[in-house]
């Protein structure tokens, strides 16, 4: 898990910001305010990805999917994947997969005050077998999950992504189904702001989109 320090900008964090949450600090809100300078669109792209996930879970529960593995979950900001599967399906479940430790706090108080269903695993995303060993204990990889990757894919490169999204998939049951989102930008000062963001908080690629579909591409019967 990654090591608190408030002076270093957090990508759940200017997030957060972006959706309007209350969960961030003065570094985090000095970078978004900067990339919403030269890239002012991107509070917008943060709360239509939410939308959108909001929409994709939402459905997942309809099809009768009781089970949800989020990865690099961010804030719990509401309606978080929990309440959206639990809007269909009252004994949803949901892993949530994080490594920063205020994002781990507030999940952590979550499962303290007792919601049942509830699983958090500390970790690295790219360290699959440990991350998968992890949520077994609240999700049976044996049934059906919803795999969710939301706005998660654009900190690896296009080869690190496609393995990344290959190994969980090879995890899941047949039945199982895969929701993910991620960004591409093409406004004036986009590479600016994608270079001041990877400086900042962690390497982020802005894939051309034929691109992001190509590389990320797999199925799984």
């Amino acid at each position: 898990m990654a090591e608190f320090d408030p002076s270093v900008p957090s990508i759940a964090r200017v997030y957060d910001y972006f959706l309007g949450g209350k969960d961030h600090f003065a570094s985090d809100r000095a970078l978004a305010d900067r990339m919403i300078e030269m890239a002012p669109l991107a509070p917008v792209i943060t709360r239509e990805n939410r939308q959108f996930l909001v929409r994709a879970v939402t459905w997942a529960a309809s099809q009768g999917i009781g089970q949800f593995l989020d990865l690099g979950c961010g804030m719990p900001t509401a309606p978080d994947t929990l309440e959206s599967a639990r809007g269909v399906i009252a004994g949803a479940r949901v892993a949530y997969v994080d490594n920063d430790p205020v994002v781990l706090s507030h999940l952590s108080a979550r499962v303290a005050k007792g919601t049942p269903g509830v699983t958090v695993v500390a970790g690295d995303v790219r360290e699959v077998p440990v991350i998968l060993d992890g949520v077994q204990a609240g999700i049976d990889l044996s049934a059906p999950v919803c795999l969710i990757m939301g706005f998660l894919l654009h900190f690896f490169t296009a080869d690190a992504a496609r393995d990344l999204v290959a190994r969980y998939t090879a995890a899941l049951t047949p039945g199982s189904l895969l929701v993910l989102s991620g960004i591409h930008v093409e406004t004036k000062g986009a590479d600016e702001g994608f270079a001041d963001y990877s400086t900042a908080v962690a390497p982020v690629y802005n894939w051309a989109a034929p691109a992001t579909l190509e590389a990320i591409s797999c199925r799984h019967d």
